[in-house]
């Protein structure tokens, strides 16, 4: 593939919901460009953008695919993205990569929740954004009602620049173009298929003018001087029509529609017509980049230029354990030459350049230079991973960083074979170097491990992968809840240890008291209070070592007790008998006795939660949380949803990801942490220390 300039080029992250066909357009753009000699089809497995052998099973994308396609003298870099909200980290990678986006609608299911969100992105990143409303070839397709809908959800930016037309059985026969008034009729030829030019028909004349003056309407309010035009009743020409549009489309006040059945490959063509005539380049959309100075801080301006020093966002990261290590780039200055050595700012490392990629799903094409705006891929880098920034060493710089969304659903993973956890280990390591979304922890009380993703889709795949790419299997288990234990009274108890077998016995004293502390953020308080050396000092350690043995254990589930205050009161020793170990044996004796005295009660977890809803399902979230013994604590409006601060036991929130979907039609979203301690209902205890007496009857 050749080199192209600065302003060839167009990067268009392809957004929608699940099912509408993402991946078939960079099928058909990549067959009919004459990239690929066979058109794949995702039912069949052999697309060039979902490679991957769990894409290929399961027939949906789950990873970003660049996809390069060359037309008219300019490359497009489609980037596929996946459809399933549980991959949405690889949609914020692939929007940092894009410049504009083209958001694929079904002409059957009009626009769903994913249509939503991709909206959502572009309006949040201020992206230039073109609809293209696909499957027009199904029986219940129906681009009015689809065109109604969306209207209705994002307003008058949406621009409808062509409409279909239907042969006398109501069947997708064409289209007509709007803005020229012609239309392009599907007719049988030798060859197949193929589009003819044909006139608008007469029935239709009245629509097209409609839809024209409302496209003139949104070109002119893109452009004073057409806008002057339009108000004195002007005539404004074809040439003029586009120059606002185009106006409106670099600034997001107009949202072009066009209609296709791309996997007959009816309007690709059309589609990437309008992508290098409308969707702006990088040096026009972002002709530069705030970025922050390595060497003196402060922010310091790169623009979209061959001629500027070089600087790119790493957007993506493959680690593969047979094709290798590939980091994905976005130029955002200068251009990447072959032998060049480069800066990662935030490894504080230097990286030497050998070979560049363009990529084509898993096809590497290696190329000279990677120039301002344009995609490339790097193998090999020894120290580099998603979101880095790499740039000339004599210029350092450190672009913004992606922000992903946050993992909030969490499962215990375990190897099935023995002697696999340092293998799983550093397997989990690789593939959080291309999935960033994706958390581990060990929990050190727990002894678990724990992996947190996206949804319950996200770790199983990861679970495949981990058994594909690794040859490890795993599984995945219910997180265990870290309960802990206090008491509520106040009590003082003897412990006294007494042991004489032949030779020096040990014998050790001790009156202590029990009570609540106050605070639960520290398991102890120890004191002592003792008058005359009925203890002597010496073995005030060794009680203080037997209450912090004693801690991690409590008397009712043996859950770690916090919250307690341990006075030494008094005692009594022997000269000869008494010894450390013998005081700390008899603490214990006084913790087990005064503990069980004195009320001990069951804390759990409480989790601080900040659920983001639309409006209209604030009622079935507040009555969810109330089941779930969680407390409102405050509502906030937040743009077009409602913020709901709660406080919810960590026991009840789990797999809460997907009951928040289900409830919200998956237009939901939440982040928890623990917030503290408080004392669980009686039927809660209960349960909790009945299972716990079977977990260690089990272990027996």
């Amino acid at each position: 593939m050749k080199t192209y300039a600065t302003g060839e080029v167009r990067n268009i992250v392809i957004l929608g919901h699940s099912g509408c066909g993402k991946t078939s357009v960079t099928e058909s753009a990549l067959y009919f460009s004459g990239a690929t000699k066979r058109f794949g089809k995702v039912p069949e497995g052999n697309t060039v953008s979902d490679y991957d052998p769990e894409e290929i099973k399961r027939g949906v994308s789950i990873q970003s695919s660049v996809i390069p396609v060359e037309w008219m003298n300019t490359k497009i870099n489609f980037i596929d993205t996946p459809g399933y909200f549980d991959f949405a980290g690889e949609v914020k990678s692939a929007l940092a990569g894009a410049d504009a986006a083209l958001i694929v609608v079904s002409a059957k299911a009009g626009p769903e929740v994913g249509t939503e969100k991709a909206w959502d992105y572009c309006e949040e990143l201020n992206l230039p954004r073109m609809i293209l409303v696909n499957q027009m070839d199904d029986g219940n397709a129906n681009f009015n009602t689809v065109l109604g809908q969306m209207r209705k959800k994002f307003g008058k930016a949406i621009a409808p620049f062509q409409i279909p037309l239907r042969d006398d059985d109501g069947k997708f026969a064409g289209f007509i173009n709007c803005i020229e008034r012609d239309a392009r009729l599907i007719q049988d030829s030798k060859v197949g298929k193929i589009l003819v030019d044909a006139q608008v028909p007469e029935i239709m004349e009245g629509e097209v003018e409609s839809l024209r003056g409302m496209l003139i309407e949104s070109a002119a309010e893109a452009d004073d001087e057409l806008l002057e035009k339009y108000f004195n009743d002007e005539e404004i020409t074809e040439e003029e029509i586009y120059r606002g549009l185009n106006a409106g489309i670099k600034d997001g006040s107009v949202a072009p529609v066009l209609c296709s059945a791309v996997t007959l490959g009816y309007g690709i063509k059309v589609l990437m017509n309008a992508i290098v005539k409308y969707m702006p380049a990088s040096n026009v959309c972002s002709p530069s980049v705030l970025c922050e100075d390595y060497k003196i801080g402060g922010e310091v301006e790169r623009r979209c230029d061959p001629d500027e020093p070089f600087a790119a966002l790493v957007f993506k990261t493959i680690a593969d354990p047979y094709v290798g290590r590939l980091n994905f780039f976005k130029v955002v200055s200068g251009k990447l030459t072959k032998d060049m050595t480069i800066f990662n700012p935030a490894k504080d490392t230097l990286e030497k350049v050998a070979h560049i990629y363009v990529m084509r799903g898993k096809e590497q094409m290696e190329v000279d230079e990677i120039q301002a705006g344009d995609i490339g891929a790097l193998a090999k880098l020894t120290n580099t991973s998603t979101g880095d920034t790499l740039c000339s060493k004599d210029f350092p710089v450190t672009l913004p960083r992606i922000a992903f969304p946050e993992a909030v659903h969490s499962m215990a993973i375990r190897p099935k074979g023995k002697g696999d956890e340092d293998k799983i280990s550093a397997a989990l390591a690789k593939l959080k170097e291309e999935d960033p979304t994706i958390k581990t922890e060990v929990n050190t009380e727990t002894k678990q491990s724990l992996v947190y993703g996206l949804g319950e889709q996200h770790l199983d795949i990861l679970l495949e992968k981990l058994k594909n790419k690794y040859k490890i299997e795993a599984e995945l288990a219910e997180p265990i809840i870290p309960y802990r234990e206090m008491i509520k009274a106040k009590v003082e108890v003897r412990g006294k240890y007494k042991k004489q077998s032949g030779g020096h016995g040990q014998y050790g004293d001790v009156l202590m008291s029990f009570e609540p502390s106050g605070d639960l953020t520290k398991q102890y308080v120890f004191e002592e209070k003792i008058f005359g050396g009925s203890v002597p000092k010496q073995y005030f350690p060794a009680v203080e070592k037997g209450i912090q043995e004693c801690v991690n254990s409590g008397v009712l589930a043996g859950y770690p007790v916090v919250g307690l205050k341990a006075t030494l009161l008094d005692g009594s020793y022997h000269p000869v008998d008494s010894s450390e170990m013998a005081f700390k044996m008899a603490t214990s004796m006084a913790f087990k006795d005064g503990l069980t005295q004195a009320k001990p009660t069951l804390l759990e977890p409480i989790g601080h939660a900040e659920i983001l809803v639309p409006e209209k399902y604030m009622g079935d979230i507040m009555g969810d949380i109330n089941k779930r013994r969680g407390r409102i604590l405050k509502m906030d409006p937040e743009g077009k949803n409602m913020r709901i601060f709660a406080e919810v036991p960590l026991s009840e929130m789990f797999k809460y990801c997907t009951d928040l979907r289900s409830m919200t039609q998956s237009r939901g979203e939440y982040t928890i942490y623990f917030e503290r301690y408080e004392e669980a209902p009686m039927e809660i205890q209960k349960a909790v220390i009945e299972k716990r007496a079977k977990e260690k009857e089990a272990e027996k």
